[in-house]
């Protein structure tokens, strides 16, 4: 089974429209096959993300810092919990069990995440599909940044290709399933 690693924001604070996405998204990536790789948490878009795919009896693993199971932001009813001992673990762990990536809404923790594995595609070490959700025009500014990058030559424009961004849930699963492979001429002089 193919699993698509979600970065997204544990915060319970966020507006509700990133809630219905996240668990939107969750759904039509169950029903389309897929597993769910996430940062184990209970809260939160993780936590809306585990409960949509467990309502639909969707495959969801979970990779938690055991500081985070220390403070009980461990979901407990996600039974493939794999406990690690740094975020940086979980991350790598995360990366290396999936099929693809999915970026929602998130802080800087899901920014560090995305970035670190679009660095990893622009270096030809991540060869799967990387699909940002930009729930409310949420990632407008990153897409901002990233074409002034490209503009001031600190990337060439082929990078900006390097993941698909798509508005909505709906969206996400046909994101992934047209993603080209990344081209060799890409990574092949991955600087400017």
């Amino acid at each position: 089974m193919k699993k698509i690693a979600v970065f997204c924001a544990s915060s319970p604070k966020v507006p509700e429209v990133y809630f219905d996405a996240a668990r939107r998204v969750s759904a039509a990536l169950v029903q389309s096959g897929y597993g769910i790789i996430y940062g184990g948490g209970a809260i939160g878009l993780m936590g809306a993300v585990a409960d949509e795919a467990l309502k639909h009896n969707g495959v969801v693993t979970g990779i938690i810092p055991r500081f985070m199971v220390d403070v009980e932001w461990e979901h407990k009813d996600v039974e493939d919990m794999i406990h690690v001992e740094t975020m940086h673990k979980r991350k790598e762990l995360m990366v290396q069990g999936s099929s693809g990536i999915l970026a929602l809404p998130g802080g800087t923790g899901t920014l560090e995440e995305l970035f670190e594995v679009m660095s990893l595609k622009k270096l030809g070490q991540y060869p799967h599909p990387i699909v940002v959700l930009n729930t409310n025009g949420y990632y407008d500014g990153m897409l901002q940044q990233t074409q002034k990058m490209v503009e001031e030559q600190f990337m060439r424009p082929i990078h900006n290709e390097m993941w698909t961004i798509v508005e909505r849930p709906e969206d996400v699963v046909a994101a992934i399933e047209r993603a080209r492979p990344w081209d060799e001429d890409a990574i092949r002089f991955a600087g400017v």
